[in-house]
């Protein structure tokens, strides 16, 4: 049986085929494999894939492990995963537990030297990891950071520029004074301080951003199907997409927001989908993508990434009883009583309340019956 498809899709497949100037043998390959596509898209009408959705996801969910954490090959880069991971994404966590990158190189950087070289330059270094023995002179009321000259050098980092990534440092305030005197760092506050402000205030200063990416801890380096690859304890997606010899159309980090922020929302809803998959394939669990494409739509279709709960879709449904029957029930009616809002009973959770038939099925239509004349 021959497919009909939709104008936008005959559309949108001319406009490809121009775009991509496909001779007929491949249009017709194309066009063959498009309506396959739409086959399988295609559900009934009245179908209620939401509740499928939801069921198709939660029950292999409650087979998954509560392991918080799995060693990735033999990067030794701990991440989050299992029932953890799933919720992480599902409540679209403003941070992960564990933020990684996995970054690619390009084919001429595609060497462990070079690799090591890149892993090195990402990794972030703070005033701490090129110090000795850092301390609180009394006498002056200052904190003296001894610079370890050999390590710094190794790793790239001119003494005077330091002073300048310590003053830019936030919890430096404008009140302090730096200075580098004799390969030595010394921070002296200019008006009245005391020794447990100095405590606190040397504790900041040497996690001062020296080099590197902010927030990557660890990179290490591992090799697959004859590519080097950079595993990251930590993400920074907007600068890793400027170091020389990254590929940055295949750099991915765990980090759904922050994905939206650098790529924007189709990305992230994207990652959405293969993070929840990645995750319940590891897991060994078999759940259609189609389901989790649902719920990644769901969580973004309104240009901005919401969680699946109270603060997020559920809580900004447009019926008020299907939002008091989700969680904070007395908030939801007290708050429609005094606006005087109207539920429409369009859904299916309060149609079910009620005790209506729902509509979705057979419930979706009306029956009219005209009597012969």
């Amino acid at each position: 049986m021959d497919i009909s498809l939709p104008p936008k899709i005959i559309k949108d497949f001319k406009e490809a085929c121009k775009e991509f100037k496909l001779n007929d043998a491949q249009k017709k390959k194309a066009l063959k494999l498009t309506k396959e596509l739409y086959k399988k898209s295609k559900f009934e009408p009245g179908e209620a894939i939401g509740i499928v959705s939801a069921q198709s996801v939660s029950e292999p969910g409650t087979q998954m492990t509560m392991r918080t954490y799995h060693v990735a090959g033999a990067a030794q880069i701990l991440t989050t995963q299992g029932l953890p991971r799933l919720i992480e994404i599902f409540d679209a966590r403003r941070v992960p537990k564990t933020p990684t990158m996995t970054i690619y190189l390009m084919k001429k950087y595609n060497t462990r030297e070079k690799a090591t070289k890149i892993a090195s330059e990402i990794r972030e270094t703070t005033l701490l990891d090129i110090a000795i023995d850092p301390s609180i002179n009394l006498v002056d009321m200052s904190i003296e950071v001894p610079i370890d000259v050999k390590v710094a050098k190794s790793k790239g980092i001119k003494l005077s520029n330091i002073v300048e990534c310590v003053n830019e440092t936030r919890a430096v305030k404008k009140d302090v004074d730096v200075k580098l005197k004799n390969n030595k760092v010394i921070v002296r506050p200019t008006g009245e301080t005391s020794v447990k402000d100095l405590q606190k205030l040397k504790g900041k200063v040497l996690l001062s951003h020296i080099s590197g990416l902010k927030g990557i801890t660890q990179v290490i380096v591992t090799q697959k199907d004859s590519e080097w690859i950079l595993n990251t304890m930590g993400s920074n997606l907007s600068e890793a997409l400027n170091v020389k010899g990254v590929d940055a159309s295949r750099i991915t980090t765990n980090h759904i927001h922050e994905i939206e922020k650098v790529l924007g929302i189709e990305a992230a809803r994207s990652a959405i989908l293969n993070e929840a998959l990645a995750t319940l394939e590891e897991q060994g669990l078999d759940v259609d993508p189609r389901h989790i494409m649902l719920v990644a739509d769901v969580m973004t279709a309104d240009g901005k990434i919401k969680a699946i709960g109270r603060y997020g879709v559920a809580g900004s449904k447009g019926s008020v009883l299907a939002r008091a029957n989700f969680e904070e029930t007395i908030k939801h009616l007290v708050k429609a009583a005094t606006t005087a809002e109207v539920d429409n009973l369009e859904s299916i959770v309060e149609n079910v309340m009620i005790n209506q038939v729902v509509p979705i099925g057979t419930g979706m239509f009306d029956l009219i019956f005209k009597p012969k004349k």
